[in-house]
């Protein structure tokens, strides 16, 4: 009789390894000759949703997530918990393992409810929480800045001659009403994205409770006028208020409350209790130093920029380099989330005009520069690649040009030290051209296509960008490709057979 499983998975992002880990699982279960069904719980929500049917027929439950899964819905099915990596790793491995291991989930003397799956205190860090708050705050930062952008276009007013002598819109026109009120729309959604991101990197530490007061928290301390200073906090602000109110309500909630009161206690007295102390925290302890930190920080990170020709390239390398270095892993997200930071901060407060676009145009550059460039290697260098690693290079093609650096992963893990300095020096060089350019991403697809589908302005429409990603690119190919030893192509080959 074929056995039947069903799978959860889901990473902190909400875009790659969830996938990844799905597409894993599928293929190591079909070739086990297993019937299988994958629900992915991604940045888009859940999908592939798996059915109480489905469920009831189950031989095995596999939960691979990195962030909290409720398993309620598989108690009495035997039930195996890890992470996405574990997946991706080696899917085989993963099902073999939980066949022999896995227990009945919900059993009488275990513990039922909503409790955290394939997330641990060994594996949780800052990290998984700020990526959480990331994915919400992902699809806020495209349209708000897509609109902002495009609606800035129109705000250039020319002469006769072509020459821009204006910033600002004619409200006497239709279309310059019409491009006002869009731009309006975009600063909205500046000013929202960021108590957005505070409220889900609190709900990811403490749950629903910890939303509403973070995302209080972190509107207040971003409010010069109710600091009385001359910037807020900022994305670091926010930050500071989304981990102070997710573990102070993860160890409120522990507290035993009367059963009369139970049921108001995560609608009523946790937020408002919570509120009012994080209200009084950023008024009276961390709001002024943290707008006035905040206001040198990015006011010297600008003038530095103005000021030297030579720093956005070099920003702009270090930025890309650390995209490159472990694809997916805290170096990159920390070179993600700075850029980030950086341009959603000084847009929210200098506007169109006085944002700083460099960190975020690097890490954006650079972020397809590994996959496309493992791809570009296969193609370039035939003979030392096997016939199994040139087709899956076809999927870090696909992956490399949505922008997602973790397709070059498997390639990584075969031959580490020369893919990452491959990785690490093409990214670097592909950040570094973008930034020092001129180039300015908005928003849209971090790779060659982000010249399509996106809206980046650059000296030259379309062109300066594509060259910047692609010489990046043919960098790291031909890194690889030159240094790439036999041996590991050996191991690959005999691996084929």
């Amino acid at each position: 009789m074929t056995k039947k499983l069903v799978a959860v998975t889901a990473c902190a992002a909400g875009i790659a390894h969830t996938y990844m880990a799905a597409e894993a699982i599928e293929k190591a279960a079909k070739e086990k000759g297993w019937d299988v069904k994958v629900e992915t719980n991604g940045a888009i929500g859940v999908e592939n949703e798996i059915t109480p049917q489905e469920i009831d027929d189950a031989d095995l439950v596999i939960i691979a997530s990195d962030i909290k899964i409720d398993p309620i819905r598989f108690t009495g099915k035997k039930l195996y918990t890890t992470d996405s990596n574990a997946a991706i790793d080696d899917a085989k491995a993963l099902i073999e393992k939980a066949d022999k291991e896995a227990t009945v989930f919900g059993k009488k003397g275990s513990k039922v409810g909503k409790v955290q799956i394939g997330n641990n205190s060994e594996k949780t860090n800052i990290f998984t929480h700020i990526m959480s708050g990331i994915s919400y705050m992902v699809p806020m930062v495209i349209a708000a800045g897509l609109i902002l952008a495009i609606a800035n276009v129109y705000a250039f007013q020319k002469d006769d001659l072509g020459r821009i002598v204006k910033w600002g819109f004619d409200l006497k026109t239709p279309m310059g009403m019409f491009m006002s009120n869009m731009f309006q729309v975009g600063q909205v959604g500046f000013k929202l994205m960021i108590p957005l991101f505070a409220g889900f990197v609190a709900n990811s530490i403490a749950d629903k409770p910890a939303i509403a007061p973070a995302m209080i928290g972190a509107y207040i301390v971003n409010d010069p006028d109710l600091l009385h200073t001359k910037s807020g906090g900022g994305f670091i602000g926010a930050l500071v208020v989304a981990l102070l109110v997710g573990y102070f309500v993860k160890y409120f909630k522990k507290i035993k409350w009367p059963k009369i009161i139970q049921p108001i206690v995560p609608i009523m007295i946790i937020p408002v209790v919570t509120t009012f102390l994080i209200s009084v925290i950023v008024f009276y302890v961390i709001g002024q130093p943290l707008g006035s930190m905040m206001d040198g920080l990015y006011s010297w990170l600008t003038w530095i920029t103005k000021t030297y020709t030579s720093a956005p390239f070099i920003i702009g390398a270090i930025i890309g380099a650390m995209m490159g270095f472990d694809l997916g892993g805290p170096v990159n997200k920390t070179a993600l989330i700075f850029g980030t930071a950086v341009f959603t901060d000084t847009m929210t407060k200098f506007g169109v005009q006085g944002a700083n676009f460099v960190p975020q145009t690097a890490a954006q550059a650079a972020i397809s520069v590994a996959p496309l460039g493992v791809w570009l290697a296969t193609l370039i260098f035939k003979n030392k690649f096997s016939h199994d690693e040139q087709v899956a290079a076809s999927a870090t093609l696909g992956m490399g040009l949505v922008g997602v650096t973790e397709g070059a992963i498997p390639f990584v893990a075969a031959d580490p030290v020369r893919m990452i300095i491959a990785n690490v020096i093409g990214s670097g060089v592909a950040g570094a051209l973008a930034a020092g350019f001129g180039c300015k991403f908005y928003g849209g697809i971090g790779s060659p296509l982000g010249t399509f589908i996106g809206y980046i302005d650059q000296p030259v429409p379309f062109v300066t960008w594509i060259f910047s990603v692609s010489v990046g690119i043919l960098v790291t190919a031909m890194i690889i490709g030159f240094t790439r030893s036999p041996k590991v192509t050996e191991a690959a080959n005999e691996v084929q057979l």
